[in-house]
């Protein structure tokens, strides 16, 4: 039986047998078995060698599965927890996606610091920031799903945390009133960032909220979106107003930071430093495409192993794009996967927008939501994505003032019938 493959480094594993696990994975493996009573409680290890045969075996860890158990099922004695959230050598966050109930997530005292720290070290564009004082400013949902943000209704500059200014004090930009991106502005415009972290949509209108006022922000060297999926229409429009290096940073509360590149150029690489990353074959005729299983690496509450994140990737030569999740991407009758990349490509070129949303209403109708200022040609917009959507699909175009997210505080680009 040949090795599972996996997205990191071939330095990363070491030398790969088809019979036995790599060393270092191993030991990674046998340290969460040690910590955590969930997983001998799942699937006991024998203490041999271990083989691919018996690593194929260790059931999979869905959220669902987290939810249900709950965060305590990963520690001996939770007693110890509870004193270590009060003398905080243990954080929590809460996190619910897109999809499923919140999920609490304990983390041991700077785990995530040092996972955004490696993720920066990962990048060619965001290591220059590393071992030095820099200003950030963040703009995401407020249950910030990838970060602990302070939840309180804090004035500025209380809201300026070693070097980083958390901008938004509510969820959901489109109902932020003007006043609200007056004060968001101007905060932007004090602090003088380096870098701008966040969600695509939320950094969308932060630019359209500075280009109505007439404002720039040239000390800012790299945006990150993150948080969301993003599209070619956010990074252009974010780049209209802010001309920096744009990066697309992937994780989660519960895993960490598990990828990065520069966006839209499909260069996605594994932080291998963070996590082990196994590519599970997703289907038959997609031969460069897979889900992921994410091991994490060195994390001491809540360590995850072979755990089955909802999302798919595609290997480029050039490295991975993050095609998003599962429920999120869109099946052609004939079998062929059609991914938010596809609808960004089918848009007519003088098509500009803030935001859109594609959404599946019937086997062959479906609903294309934007918010732009200006009206677009809706008879050359809908032929361009019906085209992509499949022979005899229908789309009727939108346009709309606002575009309401999930619960979470999330958007979703397209959002097909659920079978």
């Amino acid at each position: 039986m040949s090795a599972p493959l996996f997205a990191n480094t071939p330095h990363t594993l070491g030398p790969v047998s088809a019979d036995r696990v790599p060393a270092l994975l191993e030991e990674e493996i046998r340290k969460i078995y040690a910590r955590s009573p969930l997983y001998p409680q799942r699937f006991p290890l024998h203490p041999d060698a271990l083989q691919w045969s018996c690593y194929r075996e260790i059931p999979a860890l869905s959220k669902k599965e987290i939810i249900e158990r709950g965060h305590q099922a990963f520690f001996k004695d939770y007693t110890e927890v509870d004193r270590g959230l009060i003398s905080k050598r243990f954080e929590y966050e809460s996190t619910g996606g897109t999809t499923q109930s919140p999920m609490t997530v304990i983390m041991e005292e700077g785990w995530w610091d040092k996972q955004t720290e490696r993720a920066y070290l990962a990048s060619p564009i965001l290591r220059q920031f590393v071992g030095r004082p820099y200003r950030k400013c963040v703009l995401a949902p407020v249950g910030c799903s990838s970060n602990l943000c302070p939840y309180e209704d804090h004035p500025f500059p209380n809201r300026y945390f070693n070097g980083i200014v958390y901008l938004n004090l509510s969820s959901d930009p489109f109902a932020f009133p003007e006043a609200e991106w007056d004060r968001i502005v101007l905060e932007l415009q004090a602090t003088k960032p380096e870098v701008i972290e966040g969600e695509p949509v939320y950094l969308s209108l932060l630019a359209r909220a500075c280009q109505k006022r007439g404002v720039k922000v040239p000390s800012v060297r790299a945006v990150i979106l993150t948080y969301g999926k993003a599209s070619t229409q956010h990074g252009r429009r974010i780049a209209e107003v802010f001309p920096a290096a744009q990066v697309d940073l992937y994780g989660s509360t519960e895993a960490g930071y598990l990828f990065v590149g520069e966006a839209f150029k499909d260069n996605s690489q594994v932080i291998d430093a963070n996590a082990f990353i196994e590519l599970a074959p997703w289907r038959p005729e997609l031969s460069d495409v897979y889900q992921i299983y994410v091991t994490t690496r060195d994390r001491e509450a809540m360590p995850l192993l072979r755990y089955h994140t909802g999302d798919i990737v595609q290997k480029f030569p050039t490295g991975f794009r993050l095609l998003g999740r599962e429920g999120n991407l869109y099946f052609r009758p004939d079998g062929s996967l059609v991914s938010p990349t596809d609808i960004d490509a089918a848009l007519p070129g003088s098509f500009a927008c803030w935001h859109y949303s594609l959404v599946q209403t019937a086997e062959k109708r479906w609903d294309f939501h934007y918010v732009a200022d200006d009206l677009m040609n809706h008879v050359e917009l809908e032929a361009a994505i019906a085209g992509v959507l499949g022979e005899g699909v229908r789309v009727n175009a939108f346009r709309r003032r606002v575009l309401a997210p999930a619960a979470s505080g999330k958007f979703a680009l397209l959002k097909p019938l659920q079978k």
